[in-house]
């Protein structure tokens, strides 16, 4: 397939990566790119990334016998330490100033930090301001449900009253507030509560693949009105329905098994053998994630898309990608599915930019 020239080299904004949490698995080395990972920072260089969301993952539901501020907190240091490392390569975005300069920085990364789920506040939306001391400018109300809100994977319950705090709190700090995992219900209230643009950091459209986590056309559509942006996630089972239907159920019954498991070692078993089961599934083509932006313009329009590829807290992609090396060839499959030049800048960078600069101030 062939680059149409005028979206040739294109630069990118991903908006959620969980690639730090490779730092605590075994010998990686983000800045050399050394290690098994989806993402490092020579492969996000090579390829024209410009901007990268690193989530800060610390559920209490993944770690129940950590402390979480601490976890959380350890977690921002490896971050800063790559930024060190990187001798500048990169640079921790703050403002809606870095988030514009990162547009003309050629073969530099601006790097924001998000909590994927504020598990680390302890349950206090006060706690956030500690986190953005430290730099947290992305804020996800909740992974697994917690004291702030319910969640799309959990009992779909809605934001709590602390967790309503906690969204104006965002605002008030200008922390972009991201619904990617948040229940519909926490989704309607997220939309009564803000008054600034939010997004869906890696969420995709329900129409299509009927994934829990992805956005039904009602909620893509008050997104765009708000002005707001959904990052499309590259994990297989929220792109295919066809493939989704085969992950569940072998995931289904085998996580329900794990969760009956009282011997860890057992636990383990269930997890690993059922992961490899997932990985040998034929992979759907990687023309879903056009599809998906597709639909997505045609319900909130050109403005409303992005990319979320969640690389590194995902299994498995569609066939042909392999980690952020591949953005060039999504730019391609864009282009080749009809998107204009402007548009496929659109959905690469300048969507996702508008809207982190505007928010961050």
């Amino acid at each position: 397939m062939m680059m149409n020239p005028s979206v040739l080299k294109p630069k990118f904004f991903d908006v959620h990566c969980d690639t730090v949490m490779r730092a605590f698995d075994g010998e990686f080395d983000f800045v050399a790119g050394r290690g098994r990972s989806h993402t490092d920072l020579p492969r996000l260089l090579a390829a024209g990334h410009r901007v990268q969301v690193f989530a800060v993952f610390a559920p209490r539901s993944r770690y129940p016998d950590r402390s979480l501020q601490s976890f959380a907190e350890e977690i921002i240091a490896v971050i800063r330490g790559w930024i060190e490392a990187a001798a500048g390569r990169m640079w921790l975005g703050l403002t809606g100033q870095d988030v514009q300069d990162a547009g003309a920085a050629d073969g530099r990364l601006c790097a924001l930090l998000g909590l994927e789920g504020a598990d680390p506040l302890e349950g206090q939306a006060e706690n956030l301001r500690h986190f953005h001391r430290l730099g947290v400018r992305n804020l996800i109300p909740a992974w697994s449900d917690n004291e702030f809100a319910g969640t799309s994977m959990g009992d779909g319950g809605p934001l709590t009253a602390e967790g309503i705090r906690l969204v104006e709190l965002a605002e008030a700090l200008r922390v972009m507030v991201d619904v990617s995992h948040a229940s519909d219900a926490a989704f309607d209230q997220i939309c009564q509560i803000t008054r600034r643009p939010f997004v869906a950091s890696h969420s995709n459209c329900r129409a299509l693949c009927p994934s829990p986590r992805n956005l039904t056309d009602a909620q893509i559509r008050a997104l765009a009105d708000r002005g707001g942006v959904m990052g499309i996630n590259l994990s297989a089972d929220f792109l295919a329905p066809d493939y989704l239907a085969l992950w569940d159920a072998i995931a289904k019954p085998a996580y329900a098994a794990a969760g009956q498991a009282s011997d860890p070692a057992e636990k383990k078993r269930i997890y690993e053998e059922t992961r490899q089961k997932l990985r040998n599934l034929p992979l759907p083509p990687a023309t879903w994630i056009a599809r998906h932006v597709l639909h997505a313009i045609a319900v909130g329009g050109e403005d409303c898309i992005g990319l979320g590829g969640d690389l590194d807290g995902i299994l498995t992609m569609p066939a042909g990608l392999t980690g952020a090396e591949s953005y060039p060839a999504i730019a391609e499959l864009l282009s080749a599915a009809g998107l204009t030049p402007t548009q496929v800048e659109k959905v690469c960078w300048r969507n996702m930019a508008r809207v982190y600069a505007e928010v961050l101030g």
